[in-house]
C-alpha cells in the first residue's frame, strides 16, 4: 500500500538534491552521462556560434555603414536642367534646415592615374579643404603628408593602396588623364596634368583606399571643365538613421529644381542583402541549439527509463507527481542553463579578441583568412548587440526548458506498482 502523496512546495531542497545527483552519473549510467555531456556541448557551441556570427554580421553592417556614409553624404542633391552654378546659395539655404550638419559642394569624375611604374583607373572627388577636413574618416586617417593649404595647391590626396600600386608617397607626382578636356575645332581633347601628392590617407576600406583621389574644388572645376558649377551637393545630417524628417524639410527649402536622394535609396539593395543574410544565418545556426535540445530530450528519456525503480520508491514514500516532474525538469534544464551561460561567455570572449584569433589562425595555417580585397574591410569586425544577444540567450533557455517537459511529464506519470513489480 502506497503512502498518500503530499506535494511539497515547488523546487524544494530535496528536489534539487535528487536532480543534481542524477546529473552525476555512476559507472553503469555512463552512456546517459555521455549524452548529457554532448547536449551541454551542443548548447554551448550553438549559443557561442550564434553570438559570434551575429556579432560579425553586425560589425560588418556597422563598419560598412560608417565608412560608406562617412565618405558619401547622407543626402545627395542634384539640379535638374542646367548647370549647378548657384550651389552656394542652395548650400546656405539647406544648411539652415534643422537637422542638417553640413553641406558639401562636390565634383566627381573618372580619370587614369599614371606614374612611370603604373597606370590605373580612379575616381576623383573635388572638395574644398574645409569640406574635406569635415570628413573625419579622411582627415583623421592621414598617414603621410597633410591637408593644410590644400585649396591653394595643385595637389591631390590619395589612398594608401592606390599609393602602393602607383609606387608613390607624399611629395611625389601623379599624372591624371581625363577624356573630358578642352573643346577644340577637332573635338574634345583629353586633358593631361601632373599633380603633387599632398596627403596619403587610409580609410580601412580596401575598395576606397584603392580607387579614390581627392582634389581641391577649384582645381577640379578647371580640370573637368566645369566652369563655376558643381555636380552635386552632399548633405550630412545629425542622425543618418532618421534622415526622413530633415529630408522633407530640405525639399520645402525653396528650390523646386533640386532632386534629393537619401542614403537608403542609393544603397537600398546593398543593406537589404546584408539584413537578409543576417536573418538567414540566425535561422540556420539556431538549428544547432535545436539539435542540442533534442539531445536533452533523448538523454532525459533514457534517464527516466533507468530511474524507474527510484521513481517507484519515491512515489511509495509519498512524493507527488509534481515533485517527480520537477526533479527531472531541474535535471534537464540545468544542462541547458549552464550550457547557455557558458556559451554566452565563450561567444563574448571570442568576439572581444576575434581579430587576434584570426591572425593567429592565419599564421598557424599560413593562409589569408580575411582578404581585404574580397571583404572590403582590413580588419574582421565584431559588434555585440545586447538586444540580439539577449534574444539568443532567451531562445536557448526556452528551448532547453521546453525539451525537458515531455520526459519530466512521462516520469511523473509512471505507475509505482508497475515500476516495482519486477524489482
Amino acid at each position: 500500500m502506497t503512502a498518500r502523496a503530499s506535494d511539497t512546495w515547488p523546487f524544494a531542497p530535496f528536489e534539487w538534491m535528487l536532480a543534481l545527483r542524477y546529473l552525476r552519473a555512476r559507472r553503469k549510467e555512463g552512456f546517459i552521462s555521455v549524452i548529457a555531456g554532448f547536449s551541454f556541448l551542443g548548447i554551448l557551441l550553438g549559443v557561442a556560434t550564434l553570438i559570434i556570427v551575429m556579432a560579425v554580421m553586425n560589425g560588418f553592417r556597422k563598419e560598412l555603414f560608417n565608412k560608406i556614409l562617412g565618405l558619401d553624404g547622407h543626402v545627395i542633391v542634384y539640379k535638374i536642367g542646367g548647370d549647378f552654378t548657384d550651389f552656394a546659395d542652395a548650400a546656405t539655404r539647406l544648411e539652415a534646415v534643422q537637422g542638417v550638419r553640413r553641406v558639401l559642394p562636390l565634383i566627381e569624375g573618372q580619370v587614369i592615374a599614371s606614374t612611370p611604374m603604373q597606370a590605373l583607373g580612379a575616381k576623383v572627388r573635388g572638395l574644398s579643404e574645409q569640406s574635406l577636413k569635415s570628413l573625419t574618416l579622411i582627415s583623421s586617417n592621414i598617414r603621410f603628408g597633410s591637408l593644410d593649404g590644400f585649396d591653394g595647391q595643385e595637389a591631390i590626396a590619395i589612398g594608401t593602396r592606390l599609393a602602393e600600386l602607383l609606387r608613390v608617397n607624399a611629395g611625389d607626382k601623379v599624372t591624371l588623364i581625363t577624356p573630358r578636356g578642352a573643346t577644340t575645332p577637332f573635338g574634345i581633347m583629353p586633358r593631361i596634368k601632373p599633380y603633387v601628392v599632398a596627403a596619403v590617407f587610409e580609410m580601412g576600406m580596401a575598395e576606397f583606399d584603392r580607387s579614390l583621389i581627392f582634389m581641391p574644388l577649384g582645381e577640379a572645376q578647371r580640370f573637368f571643365n566645369r566652369g563655376e558649377s558643381v555636380d552635386v551637393l552632399e548633405i550630412l545630417v545629425e542622425n543618418p538613421e532618421n534622415s526622413a524628417e530633415p529630408l522633407e524639410a530640405m525639399k520645402q527649402a525653396g528650390y523646386p529644381a533640386l532632386q534629393f536622394y537619401d542614403w537608403r535609396q542609393r544603397n537600398a539593395s546593398f543593406f537589404t542583402v546584408l539584413e537578409v543574410e543576417r536573418n538567414m544565418m540566425f535561422i540556420i545556426l539556431s538549428i544547432i541549439v535545436l539539435v542540442a535540445a533534442f539531445n536533452i530530450i533523448s538523454g532525459l528519456m533514457m534517464l527516466v527509463k533507468d530511474k524507474g525503480r527510484d521513481i517507484g520508491i519515491l512515489r511509495t514514500m509519498g512524493a507527488s507527481k509534481g515533485a517527480i516532474m520537477r526533479v527531472f525538469l531541474i535535471t534537464g534544464a540545468s544542462i541547458g542553463v549552464v550550457g547557455t551561460i557558458a556559451g554566452c561567455i565563450l561567444g563574448i570572449v571570442f568576439c572581444w579578441r576575434i581579430d587576434e584569433i584570426r591572425q593567429f589562425v592565419a599564421r598557424l595555417t599560413n593562409t589569408n583568412l580575411f582578404d581585404a580585397n574580397v571583404y572590403y574591410l582590413t580588419k574582421l569586425p565584431a559588434d555585440i548587440n545586447p538586444q540580439t544577444t539577449a534574444i539568443i540567450v532567451i531562445m536557448s533557455l526556452t528551448l532547453s526548458v521546453l525539451a525537458t517537459l515531455y520526459p519530466s511529464w512521462r516520469a511523473s506519470r509512471l505507475d509505482p506498482v508497475e515500476a516495482l513489480r519486477y524489482e
